[in-house]
């Protein structure tokens, strides 16, 4: 089965008293949910304690685990200093993942702003990632963890789908974090139809492999955007934004995707990942 969740803590979680990540899985399992990415954008900065704490609660709750790393990485830099930092964010975020259990590990590639080609800005990022995955075996941290490079929603941010199924071609270990309110951003709404989530899942199952494909890694939320592409993320309640989960809901099951599933809506990310689960359910009595 697929795995439903949020992105962080949601304003509901806070609004019942609670106030700690730690009782993030039990909250979880009550709402019917079985997945959680620990937000780690600002920094890694969560200790090896409450780390190994927050694992057991979660697998004492049937919760999946994932970690996003921080928002500094950036792959496509060119400068010394900025590329160790990089490395180190990504080992950092690495270590916390199995400190706490956590399967995956969510970045976000970088920028192609300052490099002088899209071209050269990926070649930057597949030799940076790789002397990253390098150094994360030397240390023995990718052997129950995997990184997710992530489809990005702002135009000049390195990370559209053929950019992440590249990064993702440098090791069969690396999985696709496929955001679609990101893509849709970056295409300007053009994703739509049944069809356009069969397109994208055929070219990820023909570049990267069907197990690939059925166990990626999955953002969704509706986005608003503007020529450059992703500007605010909403909640599924603001249908005037795109895109729609019910026709990936479709081709899911279509397909037999077995995905986690973190949703990224504007505070509501709990109770649209329930939304969400239920639209898939639905999809599935319907096949």
């Amino acid at each position: 089965m697929p795995r439903f969740g949020p992105a962080g803590n949601p304003q509901a979680f806070y609004d019942q008293g609670y106030k700690a990540s730690i009782q993030m899985p039990a909250w979880l399992k009550e709402q019917g949910l079985t997945a959680y990415e620990y937000q780690s954008g600002r920094g890694v900065n969560i200790g090896e304690a409450t780390a190994k704490n927050l694992g057991e609660a979660a697998r004492a709750n049937n919760i999946r685990l994932s970690l996003h790393a921080p928002y500094y990485i950036n792959l496509a830099s060119n400068e010394p200093e900025k590329q160790q930092k990089t490395i180190g964010y990504i080992l950092d975020s690495l270590m916390a993942a199995g400190q706490m259990g956590a399967e995956r590990v969510v970045f976000h590639p970088g920028s192609a702003a300052k490099a002088g080609s899209r071209q050269e800005a990926l070649e930057l990022a597949l030799g940076l990632l790789q002397t990253a995955i390098q150094r994360a075996d030397e240390q023995n941290l990718l052997r129950d963890c995997t990184l997710c490079p992530e489809v990005m929603g702002k135009i000049n941010q390195l990370g559209n789908l053929e950019e992440v199924i590249r990064l993702c071609q440098l090791d069969d270990r690396l999985l696709p974090c496929l955001d679609f309110g990101h893509l849709n951003a970056r295409t300007q709404g053009q994703l739509q139809t049944i069809d356009d989530y069969r397109y994208i899942c055929r070219q990820i199952a023909n570049e990267l492999g069907q197990e690939r494909l059925t166990n990626m890694h999955v953002h969704f939320s509706r986005i608003e955007f503007t020529a450059g592409g992703e500007k605010r993320h909403h909640t599924l309640a603001d249908r005037q934004f795109g895109p729609d989960f019910e026709p990936f809901s479709q081709v899911m099951v279509e397909l037999n995707l077995k995905p986690i599933i973190i949703c990224e809506s504007d505070g509501t990310q709990a109770a649209d990942a329930v939304v969400m689960k239920s639209l898939y359910e639905k999809a599935k009595r319907g096949s």
